[in-house]
């Protein structure tokens, strides 16, 4: 079970009676939300082994008719999906590899589970990628390929195009990173400075019969930016990937070879990434196993089983962090004066994956800032909470999971000397929580299905 780790703490902090209580719903509600996407159960919820007959989502293949199953894929969920996979079908798979992060703790007998850097692609992701792509060309026509992918794998399968190093790579994806940038467009690049993601995992299999589990981590579960898409048709372009480097202005600061490579591209000097039409997407069958509307329909569930009034405003929550911050406390001061759009006691949940364009010096991730920006426009008010969360449990480049507030958040931080204002203005959200202790951890959870908001009021 995944839990809190200082669940008790943060309650505490509250100060008053209502605090306390609004804490420790929302923190409960939190926690429903990452159990109910926890890899290893949603595997086993979502696949069925019946002799021979492997069934998902509507899908059955009969293993029977397959001379090898081959298990490949990588993310921060891949760990557990593959013991949990490795369980259901055992020595029915031939071989695996599967790329997952530093500091593992799953286990496997056949598939072999390799570690690699995240979310800055490091020499190791390659070797294992390689490795991946290895099995995938060996795949004959009477071959199954089953690949776990989640996200993070982006990060975890890097195969840099012919002339790129990986330090051009890192490089890059650094500034993106740190840019603003939308993940559909940090993967609009990566796909194309890539020969595994945007399609040509698929190609590479081909002639193979593919089945792609995934955890997706991207807003409106599009399949072909999560992980950017190794098993789907890729709908961006070279064209595409310079206008984000170019939007912004990181195409001047863009290392040589990838500059060179992107350039090519958009002239017609090598390979566009396979698309829709190409025939190698006949036989594989992409199956969204988890997403975030499942982790936020548990937080609702949560919230209900509590008697709050609930809503679920959105799983598709995007934009910057520190003006999504700011309409959540909006809509949390509604319901406390008025009521609306739920009467309190309430509950409201918003996931999805907001970004944070980085100005200041300081450290922090998007869910802190939303936090942070929210306590600015909550105001003295009692029983009012916000909370927010990554749920892979490791929020921008910090240990934290995430943070929470309330009306007296600000009234705390002024006793202690911190201005709010010039701490998000630093993008220093850490350590203005950690100074409250504030800041909500869990650890690494193994699962990403992005973040969960949620707001109480009571």
């Amino acid at each position: 079970m995944i839990t809190i780790d200082n669940q008790e703490q943060l309650i505490k902090n509250g100060g008053t009676r209502l605090n306390r209580k609004a804490r420790k719903l929302a923190l409960r509600s939190l926690e429903s939300a990452l159990n109910a996407v926890d890899p290893k159960q949603i595997m086993k919820s979502k696949l069925s082994l019946k002799e021979s007959k492997l069934k998902v989502n509507g899908y059955s293949f009969d293993l029977k008719k397959f001379r090898n199953v081959y298990v490949i894929g990588g993310g921060k969920a891949s760990g557990p999906m593959a013991e949990a996979l490795e369980r259901i079908l055992g020595k029915r798979i031939t071989a695996g590899f599967v790329n997952i992060p530093q500091s593992n703790k799953h286990k496997t007998k056949i598939i072999k589970l390799h570690e690699a850097s995240h979310p800055i692609p490091d020499q190791t992701g390659v070797k294992g990628t390689q490795r991946m792509l290895e099995i995938a060309e060996q795949a004959k026509k009477e071959d199954l390929v089953i690949c776990l992918v989640s996200g993070g794998g982006s990060s975890l399968m890097p195969l840099p195009r012919d002339g790129i190093s990986i330090t051009d790579k890192k490089n890059i994806t650094k500034v993106l990173l740190k840019s603003g940038a939308t993940i559909n467009e940090i993967n609009t690049v990566r796909k194309h400075i890539s020969y595994f993601k945007g399609g040509w995992l698929a190609k590479r299999a081909h002639p193979a019969t593919i089945l792609n589990l995934i955890l997706s981590d991207v807003v409106g579960d599009q399949l072909g930016f999560i992980a950017s898409g190794p098993t789907i048709p890729d709908s961006t372009t070279f064209s595409g990937a310079i206008k984000v480097l170019k939007r912004y202005a990181l195409w001047d600061k863009a290392p040589t070879s990838i500059k060179r490579v992107l350039s090519d591209g958009e002239k017609g000097l090598i390979p566009e990434t396979p698309k829709a039409n190409d025939k190698v997407f006949k036989r594989v069958y992409n199956v969204v196993v988890g997403n975030n509307r499942s982790a936020s329909l548990a937080v609702c569930e949560s919230l209900k089983s509590a008697e709050l009034n609930t809503l679920l405003l959105t799983s598709t929550l995007e934009g910057e962090a520190r003006h999504a911050g700011a309409t959540l406390a909006s809509i949390a001061r509604e319901v406390s004066v008025s009521g609306n759009p739920v009467p309190k006691l309430a509950g409201i949940v918003a996931g999805g994956e907001t970004t944070v364009t980085v100005t200041g010096k300081g450290l922090g991730g998007r869910n802190q800032e939303i936090v942070l920006a929210a306590a600015l426009k909550l105001g003295d008010v009692d029983g009012v909470v916000i909370a927010s969360l990554s749920t892979d449990g490791v929020d921008g480049p910090t240990d934290a999971a995430g943070a929470i507030a309330d009306g007296k958040t600000l009234v705390r931080a002024a006793e202690m000397g911190l201005s709010a204002e010039e701490i998000l203005a630093e993008n220093d959200s850490y350590n203005f929580f950690s100074k409250l202790g504030d800041l909500i951890f869990t650890g690494p959870t193994g699962t990403n299905v992005n973040d969960i908001s949620v707001i109480v009021v009571v």
